[in-house]
């Protein structure tokens, strides 16, 4: 099975064809003679082959040459990995309101983040018996954080070592106008990190404490509208809600709300039923997690969910065959120049 790193090299074979013909259209040059004409009925010599030959030879060598530029390789099958088709991308809310120590490990207070942080990398690397995670190995999973703006932290990777020191890199904003909670724009970069993962299944896992509070996203989506747009696309969107506190917002806690004079209940209230629909947009399912256990159990839900007997393979290792084409193009390419230089050579 030959793959190209760079397929879009052999469009340059299209122009193979033309180079021929101009090789051989050509004016050749001659020595005009009145007895030329006697000479007309004998059979051809070297010249023609030498014409043939040469225009003949500088053209493959030009078509391996292109091919060498699209990096052939197949491969190597010992180093195939078997993928279980599911492609996550992880939304992670990071605005102010994440930094409220309401959530305990064992018996320490710790921030909501850093809830997340432990329980995700029980989700994406297993965990003991106690927590029933298996972790995810083989999925490709990636990382977008988003307060005010959404960025991507991670692409969809293989390498979760490399994601999960990533997320634990990871702190709540708290700078004024940069720690509001923007869901829409999270959602729309989540998708477009999804577009290019071929035939596996795409998923959406956000996580969120608080209201979509940014009035004029750069998407110009409501969170609703963004998850309609998943919907079409075929993704479904698991909505972890870790506000705090039996459904009610924290007073003052940045990323709540934002109508003037608006209770932290009604706020509260206003986000759940906003995270509810898209997970039923999506087709989805929303998971209520006000603390520690609530959040384990939505990720031992989602990942029980998103189990999928759809095989497709990664590889680690490729053989290169570029060089092949490139020597033999260069081999060409000298032994047409050394026969033009004796064989075939011409006299004016």
């Amino acid at each position: 099975m030959i793959e190209f790193a760079c397929p879009a090299f052999l469009l340059l074979a299209l122009t193979a064809p033309p180079l021929l013909w101009l090789q051989l259209r050509g004016r050749r040059t001659a020595l005009r003679h009145p007895a030329g004409r006697l000479l007309a009925d004998l059979p051809f010599g070297r010249a023609r082959l030498a014409r043939w030959g040469g225009a003949v030879l500088r053209t493959l060598a030009f078509l391996l040459l292109a091919v060498a530029l699209a990096g052939p390789r197949t491969p190597d099958l010992r180093t195939r990995i078997d993928a279980e088709g599911v492609a996550v991308m992880m939304l992670v809310d990071v605005s102010g309101s994440m930094a409220t120590h309401d959530f305990d490990w064992q018996g320490e207070p710790i921030s909501r983040l850093d809830a997340v942080k432990r329980v995700f990398r029980l989700f994406v690397a297993g965990g003991d018996d106690a927590h029933s995670f298996q972790g995810r190995p083989t999925d490709a999973i990636g990382l977008v954080v988003f307060a005010t703006r959404p960025q991507t932290t991670c692409p969809l990777t293989l390498s979760h070592s490399v994601l999960l020191r990533l997320l634990d890199d990871e702190q709540p904003r708290s700078i004024p106008g940069e720690s509001e909670t923007n869901i829409s724009d999270a959602v729309a970069l989540g998708l477009h990190r999804l577009q290019n993962t071929g035939p596996r299944r795409k998923v959406l896992v956000l996580l969120t404490d608080g209201e979509h509070n940014v009035p004029n996203p750069r998407s110009d989506w409501t969170p609703r509208q963004a998850a309609q747009i998943a919907a079409s696309l075929d993704v479904p969107i698991y909505t972890i809600d870790a506000g705090g506190g039996a459904g009610v917002a924290e007073p003052g806690a940045p990323g709540t709300g934002d109508s003037v004079g608006e209770s932290p209940a009604l706020a509260r209230e206003r986000a759940v039923r906003t995270l509810e629909d898209m997970a039923k947009i999506t087709h989805g399912q929303y998971f209520r997690a006000g603390d520690t256990a609530g959040l384990l159990d939505a990720c031992r839900a989602i990942d029980r969910l998103e189990r999928t007997d759809v095989k497709s393979f990664e590889y680690r290792k490729y053989h290169e065959g570029y060089p092949w084409f490139a020597g033999a193009a260069l081999l060409l390419f000298a032994l047409t120049l050394a026969l033009d230089l004796t064989f075939w050579r011409r006299l004016p």
